[in-house]
């Protein structure tokens, strides 16, 4: 693989991997694994993980729900140096079978390289970490298929109808989790296994059903984000009740679908959506991203920013309009002489400034108030039929 030299402020030179994506050679794993089995002796010097290209190596792809025996990047590279004892103990956890399944449905399907996010992404290093997930959502993208893996799953088909007696949420646990969204969208071909490996569809097939349970719109499972991509407020909308194990989680799970990049900081918590938010506002001027909160009725007061993707949970409807829609909307409120023009550039910049954002909207008594006012916004929610206003 090449490397690039980097110089550092402090004059030490420094190589940098031109490749950031480490992936499982399937056979090199596997022969590895079939040497252990029959109690042979295995090649130390055998490397079963490699740095490669994501956008021109065909590989595959895992998805499924982190359990607490997972094997991590040094465990399944020095796995022929351990000792006996500690390589039976690393072997038999769960987390090394789903490693090895997944290896064997990729040899099926004739591919050399798998991704699996567990082993794949050496978490000692907090900068190939915050790569990795700034990375992650193309990787989903542009692996050529995706396995996601139902451990609590035990039936050949799929569900159509929620089952609470065996489901917390009604629905197999991976679709609750925050980083599972993403890669359930991303990938152009999601193949569903059960608890045993079988396979029980695809994406394409569940469509119907997978808008059902996860209220992502089923053009967007067939085709993804490409085109005209949903407002914020309807991305956010898909993970208002997922979880995730770290809070700063439920923020980094949403930075591919929603276009941005930033740095990782375990430890900030719910500062991390505040941020996710601020990147989103940097790019765009979606103004969806102020309609947290709404489900029709009550006051929001308090920062402008949301706390958490919960919020959002009422904005699965919604959808922006056009300016020249949206100012033909205002006279009803206002008199024609003091409309906007389609041309004002204020309706579409909100600028961050070191005393907070700085936007133009157009407010409105609220409910005869004279201290509470409702702003309208260039949204439309289809539920029921008219542009938006808030409070």
């Amino acid at each position: 693989m090449d490397t690039i030299l980097v110089v550092g402020h402090n004059l030490r030179v420094t190589h940098m991997f031109l490749y950031s994506m480490r992936l499982i050679n399937v056979k090199a794993l596997l022969e590895r694994e079939e040497l252990m089995e029959k109690g042979k002796r295995v090649d130390r010097r055998a490397k079963v993980l490699k740095f490669c290209d994501d956008e021109v190596t065909k590989y595959a792809i895992l998805s499924h729900r982190w359990t607490e025996q997972e094997v991590d990047c040094d465990e399944i590279v020095e796995l022929a140096k351990m000792d006996k004892r500690e390589r039976d103990e690393v072997r038999q956890r769960d987390g090394y079978r789903k490693i090895l399944d997944s290896c064997k449905q990729a040899k099926k399907d004739g591919y050399e390289w798998l991704w699996v996010d567990t082993c794949c992404i050496d978490k000692r290093s907090s900068a190939e970490l915050s790569e990795a997930i700034n990375s992650m959502y193309r990787w989903y993208e542009n692996a050529r298929v995706c396995y996601a893996y139902l451990h609590d799953v035990l039936d050949s088909s799929f569900l159509v109808e929620p089952n609470n007696e065996r489901y917390a949420n009604g629905w197999p646990e991976w679709f609750s989790r925050g980083w599972t969204l993403q890669e359930m969208i991303a990938p152009s071909n999601v193949q569903f296994f059960n608890k045993e490996w079988r396979a029980i569809s695809d994406k394409r097939t569940l469509a119907r059903t997978l808008q059902k349970i996860t209220a992502v719109p089923e053009h967007i499972l067939v085709n993804g984000l490409y085109g005209d991509r949903p407002c914020v407020a309807q991305i956010m909308s898909w993970a208002s009740d997922r979880t995730t194990t770290r809070v700063e989680d439920r923020a980094y799970s949403l930075m591919g679908l929603l276009g941005v990049n930033m740095p990782m900081l375990y430890g900030e918590g719910k500062k991390a959506f505040h941020r996710l938010q601020l990147e989103i506002i940097r790019t765009s001027n979606d103004q969806s991203i102020f309609a947290w909160g709404w489900d029709g009725e009550g006051v929001r007061t308090g920062n402008i920013l949301a706390d958490d993707p919960s919020v959002f949970r009422y904005c699965s409807a919604m959808e922006l309009i056009k300016p020249d829609e949206f100012i033909k909307s205002l006279s009803l409120y206002m008199p024609e002489g003091e409309l906007p023009s389609t041309e004002d550039d204020r309706l579409g910049t909100f600028p961050i400034t070191n005393r907070g954002i700085q936007i133009w909207l157009f407010l409105c008594p609220y409910d005869g108030s004279d201290s509470v006012f409702g702003c309208h916004v260039a949204l439309i929610h289809w539920v029921h039929q008219w542009p938006s206003t808030y409070t």
